[in-house]
């Protein structure tokens, strides 16, 4: 019997879907079934969804619009008959028996959610991106409630510590690559869709611990999540929309309302940032052929802050307004979930 249901969604682009997919056929040998999100990717990509699904045997959802992500998740969530359900995005590359070493993490432990060692960029499996982390609420000595969030090992070099690495149990595990135990979301339900784009994972984790259910981080599965710049032209309305400030703006306000968090410099810094991953990833290229190339600090600032943000950033806000009217539901009303909370001396929010 077949134990696993991989759901594989769309995460920031479309642009490495090819690569992304193509490692999970030629990487995964456990039994198992395959469901894939396709929110309005380009017609060419289309057809190789369409043909693969096909050839391969497994479910492809197509939806005409582009996705949030925790709305992906939900759409083929609805369709899992299995003891665990994988979540993975379509940028990430999986190495041989990466799925294994997840069953297994949870088969022996009992955990609810299993995370990898998570890894970023070209070359695959060198960076760390992820090895684990915490995600809870703690209460500072004012009495306000505080966000605890902490990535271990970001950066560090997988040839030097991976041999330090072992099972343990945490607090965080991201969506770039995570199995959960099919049976958690009769405790906690399906994925906050009013969570559109930002610490959804911090969300889900956190509920995950509240229903009393154990997150584990297995070093034995080794995956990467690719992240793209310059980024293609065909990619750039749905990364635009995906990392928009209104949807952040309101992932953080959900975050924020829901756990009953004050409004911290944790909060506080993140609204500074709006918008940091558009201008590196589609801004930042732009700047450099402007300038030619030259590399002056000042010269990239008054192109960058000068000419192309403001511009960049009204654009944002029509593509955001647009698809709001055109597919988003008015959030729910969000009251505060009672927490356990823990005392600290000293503010902690990461």
């Amino acid at each position: 019997m077949t134990e696993v249901t991989i759901i594989v969604t769309p995460r920031e682009r479309f642009s490495y879907t090819r690569e992304s997919l193509e490692s999970l056929f030629a990487y995964t040998q456990m039994p198992h079934k395959l469901i894939y999100v396709d929110g309005n990717s380009p017609p060419t990509l289309q057809q190789y969804l369409k043909a693969q699904a096909q050839e391969k045997a497994f479910e492809l959802i197509c939806i005409d619009h582009y996705l949030s992500p925790n709305r992906a998740r939900n759409l083929s969530l609805a369709k899992v008959d299995t003891k665990y359900v994988v979540f993975v995005d379509n940028d990430v590359v999986v190495t041989p028996g990466w799925l294994e070493a997840l069953v297994n993490c949870a088969n022996e432990t009992g955990a609810a959610v299993v995370g990898p060692l998570m890894c970023q960029y070209l070359p695959l499996h060198e960076d760390i991106h992820f090895a684990g982390g915490e995600s809870r609420v703690i209460r500072d000595v004012k009495g306000r409630n505080r966000l605890r969030e902490k990535m271990y090992r970001q950066g560090q070099p997988v040839a030097k510590v991976r041999s330090q690495l072992q099972r343990s149990q945490t607090e965080l595990c991201e969506f770039h690559c995570a199995l959960v135990r099919t049976e958690i979301f009769d405790r906690i339900g399906s994925f906050d869709e009013a969570m559109l784009n930002t610490k959804e994972h911090v969300d889900f984790c956190m509920a995950v611990a509240q229903a009393g259910g154990t997150v584990y981080f297995e070093p034995d599965c080794l995956v990467t999540y690719v992240p793209a710049s310059p980024l293609p032209l065909s990619d750039w309305h749905f990364y635009m929309l995906r990392w928009s400030d209104a949807w952040e703006l309101a992932s953080l306000n959900r975050l924020r309302q829901k756990w009953d968090l004050a409004e911290d410099s944790y909060f506080k810094q993140k609204y500074k940032a709006l918008g940091w991953r558009r201008r590196k990833t589609i801004l930042m290229p732009i700047v450099r052929r402007l300038t030619l190339g030259i590399r002056t600090r000042w010269l990239e600032k008054v192109v960058m802050y000068g000419l192309l943000a403001p511009l960049e950033k009204r654009l944002n806000r029509y593509l955001t307004d647009r698809y709001a009217r055109r597919y988003l539901a008015p959030a729910p009303q969000c009251t505060p979930l009672p927490i356990a909370q823990e005392t600290h001396e000293n503010s902690a929010a990461a």
